[in-house]
């Protein structure tokens, strides 16, 4: 049987070559980490290599195909189950279900460079639930409100595709979005709305 010859112990590494040699390695693997995976999955590039090797791109088309997605099932998924609901269950439709069931459907298109403004007309303590989706484009929004001399904002977003959520008004008075394009495209949004409100005004 053939020994492998001991190595000597001058020929081994220290614990100094090592550390070294684990920092390095480390530190590698930070720098691919955010030069190479996030830039190519995240859209993002903090050091300028991914728009260098074109990987910036292909990140932001992965997160725009994943947010499209995400705003197609928000809006055609509720869409879908509700028309089965109501083909199977028409007539024994519930008090409960009906006030789940969106009030309002508001779309439009702003071409780029434009903006509209959404209004719900509100009383002080009453609620509102929402949901939305952008397509052709990425918009800007501003969720506030004023009446009676108050003011107060919500929420505010810039370049999204979609959202949801609900909020209680702490004042009497107009309650909803601000709207802008600063896309390159036109862009459609189609906005579902549910709540205490007694009006919807749109301005341009």
């Amino acid at each position: 049987m053939y020994n492998a010859p001991k190595p000597k112990l001058e020929d081994l590494p220290t614990k100094a070559q090592l550390r070294r040699s684990s920092i390095i390695a480390g530190i590698g693997a930070v720098f691919i980490g955010v030069a190479v995976y996030m830039p190519a999955e995240l859209g993002k590039d903090p050091t300028g290599v991914g728009a260098f090797l074109g990987l910036t791109e292909m990140g932001e088309i992965k997160q725009q195909l994943k947010a499209e997605a995400a705003a197609d099932a928000l809006l055609h998924g509720s869409e879908e189950q509700s028309s089965v609901i109501d083909g199977l269950f028409g007539l024994f439709v519930s008090p409960a279900y009906a006030e789940e069931a969106w009030k309002d459907e508001i779309e439009f298109t702003l071409a780029p460079g434009e903006y509209t403004e959404i209004k719900a007309t509100m009383e002080e303590g009453a609620t509102l639930y929402y949901a939305w989706a952008a397509s052709g484009g990425r918009i800007n929004f501003d969720l506030h409100a004023h009446g009676g001399g108050e003011n107060v904002t919500y929420e505010k977003g810039r370049g999204e595709v979609y959202g949801e959520g609900s909020f209680e008004t702490p004042f009497a008075g107009d309650h909803g979005w601000f709207w802008r394009n600063r896309d390159d495209s036109p862009v459609t949004v189609i906005l579902q709305l549910r709540g205490d409100y007694s009006a919807i005004v749109q301005s341009e």
